[in-house]
């Protein structure tokens, strides 16, 4: 087993490696003072953006690693987000100039004994699977670093934006680990086999283009003077989804996610049992109608 001391020093190896990320990404975020202490911040837009709550990391002096307390925070913060009805749409975002998730607290997890890390490892993949099993779309916006578990939360979303300065990784083979909170599972289902493999192996460090390029982000901008391209792509993906039937967007996120691993033949009853939650709902009726007289649907959600 590795000494405290060797563990340490691996902690600062990974922690230096999201430094050398961090340079030359200029951004500048404006929190409200009362929000300054709390690790998650959640807002909810209004006027024409109603019905779009965005999730703020913000745990500045540690680049939103994830501690337990952290973890534990976002999991309270999810329960709320999925019970809540009236969100349709969920952006994921960081408050923290220059970085969206450095990955775990290495400098708390040096002090943990091999169980304790086992555990907390369990926790952060629960984490990510509630992301995931979120009923409505999630867009993740990475204006900066997003490496190891951050990266794997940004992986556990449906959409994701970047800004083309962002760094991005799965970096933990150079502690000697592996990504262990679903980075081994989603990275290639998103990307394939063999590119997983190489990034995962060579822990390999990403940009925004390059992460477009090969399909691990939808989209990536340039970054703008206040720091929030990302955030601002993935606010006009929300827009889009906004005016759409809420049951129905539901319903295609269930269908994809649960067919995704299922033959085709499978996939087709999936989407089937799907199709047919839709057809007494109000929201049908309203959208044939509104096409019918050429006018904006209306939709309720039921």
């Amino acid at each position: 087993m590795a000494s405290l001391g060797t563990r340490v020093k691996a902690a600062t190896t990974l922690s230096n490696f999201a430094t050398i990320a961090l340079r030359g990404l200029s951004t500048k975020v404006q929190l409200n003072p009362k929000d300054d202490s709390k690790e998650t911040v959640v807002k909810y837009l209004d006027g024409k953006d109603n019905g779009i709550a965005v999730l703020g990391l913000n745990r500045p002096e540690a680049r939103n690693a994830f501690s337990k307390s952290f973890v534990s925070q976002l999991s309270d913060t999810l329960s709320r987000i999925r019970e809540d009805e009236n969100i349709r749409v969920l952006i994921i975002r960081s408050l923290v100039p220059k970085v969206f998730c450095a990955g775990a607290d290495l400098r708390e997890r040096v002090k943990m004994e091999g169980s304790e890390v086992a555990q907390f490892v369990s926790s952060l993949r629960s984490l990510m699977n509630e992301v995931e099993s979120l009923p409505l779309p999630v867009v993740s916006a990475i204006d900066g670093v997003a490496l190891g578990g951050g990266l794997e939360l940004a992986l556990a979303t449906d959409i994701r934006t970047a800004a083309s300065e962002a760094k991005m990784g799965l970096v933990e083979t150079k502690l000697a680990i592996i990504p262990g909170a679903g980075g081994t599972q989603r990275l290639p289902r998103i990307v394939g086999p063999a590119i997983a493999k190489e990034l995962i192996f060579t822990a390999r460090i990403l940009d925004g283009d390059e992460a477009q390029g090969l399909g691990l982000v939808n989209r990536a901008v340039p970054q703008n003077k206040n720091g929030d391209a990302a955030y601002q792509a993935a606010l006009s993906i929300a827009r889009e989804i906004l005016p759409n039937g809420p049951i129905g967007v539901r319903l295609a996120k269930e269908a994809i996610t649960e067919g995704t691993d299922l033959t085709l033949k499978e996939g087709f009853e999936v989407e089937k049992k799907c199709y047919s939650q839709l057809l007494e709902t109000e929201d049908r009726v309203e959208g044939l109608a509104a096409f019918t007289s050429k006018r904006v649907p209306v939709y309720k959600g039921m």
